[in-house]
């Protein structure tokens, strides 16, 4: 007989603020560290700590409030490096881009490298709104290309090193399931709650939602609870499912819809027969999941900068910008999959 299915705990994002030129080698050290992690091969670990402290470098020199993200990606097969800044912005943002360009004075220098390195580099800019830039790092044969239309944050409160929040996404064929888990509080015993509920997610992602939930709901008893979030994009629609404070709702180049919450209680404690509610999804809208550590203002009015922001770039402008700082604070946003059925 076989040995029981075990499912890795999911680690929080790596996130290094880079306020002072020390945070350059810091980062390198980092994405070095989460490369070995991904098991990425041969030189990749020590490409990855190049892209991390040219990225640092041009936030420590150049920008305004600027961050690293260090991760692997949430499909799996590689890792991602996402910097974020509330600017000045790229006002050449082509001419970086060119391998060799430098420069003393203008945030982009590098970024030619960068390019050159990365299997896939995203990047927005716009002057006085800043800039985020995603390098994506996967294996040769990866089984999810680089371009893969999701972004997911996850980051502890301040002065914990456990992050009380988790997120996984799964596909499979044409569906898409993600999930925000909540663990009551923060902490290790947050950290526990949310971590049982993603290995339980792991089990079964591809049961109804109503009966995923159930399912994390009996997971969960011997912890302390948690909220969760579950979402599944389908071409063209959504479904969600939860218990408790985690929100989800669409983005499109021109307006925000679809805000849903879950419904009151706590998964493992007290929790309600779930129920599932349907949204459309159009062609270039973004669905997005979040714990209450992302301040739901964001919301009211983004700018049209954000708006346009691919998924991404858009879970790591969230988490810079909207991040309530004293609370676990996870976000996922994602388009509905576009592998053949």
């Amino acid at each position: 007989m076989g040995g029981a299915v075990t499912f890795p705990e999911t680690l929080p994002t790596a996130h290094i603020a880079v306020d002072h030129y020390s945070a350059v080698h810091l980062a390198a050290e980092t994405a070095r560290t989460v490369a070995g992690r991904c098991r990425l091969p041969g030189a990749l670990p020590d490409q990855a700590a190049v892209v991390a402290s040219e990225l640092a470098s041009n936030l420590a020199k150049h920008a305004s409030s600027g961050s690293l993200f260090i991760q692997p990606l949430p499909l799996g097969g590689g890792m991602e490096i996402v910097a974020a800044d509330r600017g000045p912005g790229i006002g050449a943002l082509q001419q970086c881009l060119a391998d060799g360009f430098t420069t003393s004075n203008t945030l982009g220098a590098g970024l030619g490298a960068v390019k050159r390195i990365a299997t896939a580099l995203t990047i927005r800019t716009q002057p006085g709104a800043g800039t985020l830039v995603c390098a994506r790092l996967t294996e040769p044969d990866a089984a999810h290309p680089a371009d893969q239309e999701v972004g997911a944050i996850c980051l502890p409160a301040d002065r914990e090193e456990l992050s009380g929040d988790a997120c996984a996404v799964v596909d499979q064929g044409t569906t898409r399931t993600a999930i925000v888990v909540d663990g009551l509080g923060h902490g290790p015993q947050a950290a526990e709650a949310a971590q049982a509920a993603i290995r339980s997610f792991h089990r079964a992602p591809d049961l109804p939602l109503p009966a995923l939930l159930t399912a994390l709901h009996r997971a969960l008893r011997r912890t302390r609870g948690a909220a969760v979030g579950l979402l599944r994009l389908h071409p063209g629609r959504a479904e969600y499912s939860g218990i408790g404070n985690v929100r989800v709702l669409t983005l499109t180049p021109l307006d925000v819809g679809h805000r849903l919450t879950g419904q009151p209680g706590i998964a493992g404690l007290n929790m309600a027969t779930p129920q599932v509610r349907s949204f459309p999804v159009p062609p270039g809208a973004t669905a997005v999941l979040h714990s209450d550590g992302i301040d739901q203002r964001w919301a009211r009015a983004p700018s049209a900068f954000v708006h346009r922001l691919p998924p991404l770039l858009l879970a790591a402008s969230l988490a810079h910008s909207h991040r309530l700082s004293r609370d676990d604070a996870t976000v996922i946003a994602a388009r509905p999959s576009q592998r053949l059925p």
